[in-house]
């Protein structure tokens, strides 16, 4: 498992600014970004990089509904794993289908995988067939998510992280 970064030391409020408009919007063109952050087109484009660069900025990706793709039920499966390298299990989890997270985590358990699929039976075979039989894996636990509310993005509340 990766350690936690400290937050970098060079971000100041207009950095965070520019993360939580992109957080938003991650369509966002420079010219409207700096128009947002009210920062000249060059220094948004120079900051925006800065923040790729020192890995702040991960990616930029679509949002998606699972349901309009067809994947109509979700659950959240945890998962006991036995004296296996959690890293090397998780990338085979990760890999499954149907499976969009693995989460390492603290407690009686080891992973949470976040699990979706068009329905009821899918999602069983998935757990029971491709999660639950993989070697290492002790137990398994599902929970149906019967709804899920959004929050907020790194940075896209007040400005409390500084």
């Amino acid at each position: 498992m990766t350690q936690p970064q400290t937050p970098h030391p060079g971000l100041d409020s207009t950095d965070r600014q520019i993360i939580a408009e992109l957080s938003r919007d991650g369509r966002l063109s420079m010219r409207q970004l700096a128009l947002q952050v009210h920062i000249s087109r060059t220094a948004a484009h120079t900051r925006v990089q800065k923040l790729i660069s020192h890995g702040v900025i991960t990616g930029f990706g679509a949002e998606t509904d699972r349901k309009a793709l067809g994947l109509n039920v979700s659950a959240l499966v945890v998962v006991k794993i036995g004296d296996v390298a959690w890293g090397a299990i998780a990338a085979q989890l990760a890999e499954l289908p149907f499976v969009e997270k693995a989460q390492a985590v603290s407690g009686d358990i080891d992973i949470i995988l976040t699990v979706s699929a068009p329905d009821h039976e899918q999602l069983s075979q998935a757990i029971l067939r491709d999660i639950h039989t993989m070697p290492g894996v002790i137990s398994t636990r599902s929970h149906l998510i019967l709804d899920e509310i959004i929050g907020h993005a790194p940075g896209t509340t007040p400005d409390a992280w500084h």
